[in-house]
């Protein structure tokens, strides 16, 4: 049988947690459900409620909006964050693009990381203006 990730130290290493304490990071990891996802299968669909953040562990997805392939996401790459924070339909579809194994926190835990957890909080504000800047680029260049 397999041994089962130290995920609070897997967590640590991704950019999004890597200010967390070990205190976050362990209520992270007891908030979390690992889930193993089968390449082709949609996790989550452009225009659905968002109920849930998702933090890819290992393999790659395909990020879509209205069809076409806008972005793709690796390991350490996360997604479902701006429902959450607002109660907004998905912008995009994600796709499993290879099989994945995915850290997943609902809308609950979600909130309660948001507000005990004022590491991950500041790194998320960055992650959301850095992908701000991104797209801000994007549309210059256009």
């Amino acid at each position: 049988m397999a041994k089962k990730p130290d995920l609070p130290a897997v967590f640590k290493t991704l950019p999004i947690f890597s200010r967390c304490t070990d205190d976050e990071l362990r209520r992270i990891d007891r908030l979390a459900d690992e889930v193993h996802v089968p390449a082709g299968r949609a996790m989550v669909r452009q225009g659905d409620l968002g109920r849930e953040f998702a933090l890819i562990i290992e393999g790659e997805a395909v990020v879509e909006r209205d069809g076409v392939e806008v972005a793709r996401l690796g390991p350490g790459a996360h997604f479902g964050e701006l429902a959450l924070l607002e109660s907004i339909p998905r912008n995009a579809s994600v796709i499993a693009a290879t099989d994945m194994t995915v850290q997943v926190i609902d809308r609950r835990g979600f909130d309660t990381l948001l507000e005990d957890s004022p590491g991950l909080t500041r790194n998320l504000l960055r992650a959301l203006a850095h992908r701000l800047s991104t797209i801000d680029e994007g549309l210059a260049e256009s």
